[in-house]
């Protein structure tokens, strides 16, 4: 059987003219359109062409261009707060990235007439553990993106957190490390720093008091001891210079007339050394001028009855 030779190509160009002069433009752009409609299968009671298939490729494109854009307008912002952890950006980014993508890919398959509300219902059971299992996780990590935006705690600062002073080295997402002055790392829930109260030394003023208390006799001089209190604080060198001393007197106690000493410094992390300072700078000052430092006394008063009958009594040897 032998195979039909083609025509020339001529002969196939002067085909084609013929066919688009014999259906015209408007033929042509109903061919077109019949095709790009031609149902090629339905979906959930969706019919799916290439129109709509075309439509949500364009969907799925400008989500990811929007969370591209996204990414380096966060990237910019965290470089202009100061944020440098790499990990922490990237973490950033990459959830938007998964948040913005999820919303775009929900939009496309309710197109294509796929129900979210069936998957969501089909779900719900495994949701509900996940989230219970996954609640503190949760937690830090919203605690973690607060403290990213307000940066109130910020790597280097210097807080006092559960009682215990700590430098911050690291913010993550979920938790922040810090160094004690014990030289130990802690590992800390940003839950904690978010809904307990935490002293920031070096927040806006690094400026904070440093106060030591010392008890004196009765018998002193209390002109005397104010003067001696406000040199020793004077001494201290690595006080701040132009803050004066502030000395009160706080109370009458039971055997001693209570004194306190503030001093200012600018440096928390030093702040246990200089207040030893302190105290060391009180105890010479008091011991150079002769005023005691007074302790628990208790004096016994006996009955005019009780002191006759003991004068009675034979003495020893």
């Amino acid at each position: 059987m032998s195979t039909p030779t083609p025509p020339p190509l001529q002969e196939q160009t002067g085909t084609l003219e013929g066919i688009g002069e014999e259906l015209g433009l408007g033929g042509l752009f109903e061919l077109v359109q019949r095709v790009i409609s031609f149902e090629l299968f339905e979906l959930s009671g969706t019919p799916i062409n290439l129109m709509l298939i075309f439509t949500v490729g364009l969907l799925l494109i400008a989500t990811w261009t929007l969370s591209s854009f996204l990414q380096r307008a966060v990237d910019k912002g965290f470089r202009a707060r100061g944020v440098d952890d790499i990990g922490t950006t990237a973490i950033t980014k990459r959830l938007l990235h998964y948040a913005v993508m999820a919303i775009g890919l929900g939009i496309a398959l309710e197109t294509m007439g796929i129900s979210l509300s069936a998957l969501f219902a089909a779900g719900a059971i495994f949701a509900v553990g996940l989230g219970f299992a996954m609640q503190n996780i949760a937690q830090n990590f919203v605690s973690g993106l607060i403290l990213l935006i307000e940066r109130a705690i910020k790597p280097g600062d210097i807080v006092e957190v559960e009682g215990r002073v700590v430098r911050v080295l690291k913010m993550g997402i979920r938790t922040t490390i810090g160094r004690t002055r014990d030289e130990e790392e802690i590992i800390i829930p940003n839950a904690s720093l978010v809904q307990s109260t935490v002293k920031n030394y070096t927040l806006g003023d690094p400026l904070f008091r440093i106060r030591a208390a010392v008890g004196v006799a009765y018998g002193s001089d209390m002109r005397v001891v104010r003067d001696c209190l406000t040199r020793a604080a004077r001494s201290v060198q690595e006080r701040v210079a132009d803050r004066d001393p502030v000395v009160h007197l706080t109370d009458f106690g039971d055997s001693t007339v209570d004194w306190q000493i503030s001093i200012w410094s600018d440096n928390a992390w030093t702040a246990p050394g200089l207040a030893s300072t302190l105290r060391e700078a009180i105890w010479w000052a008091l011991k150079e001028d002769g005023i005691e430092i007074a302790f628990p006394q208790i004096d016994v008063h006996f009955d005019p009855v009780v002191e006759e009958a003991a004068s009675r009594l034979p003495r020893a040897g």
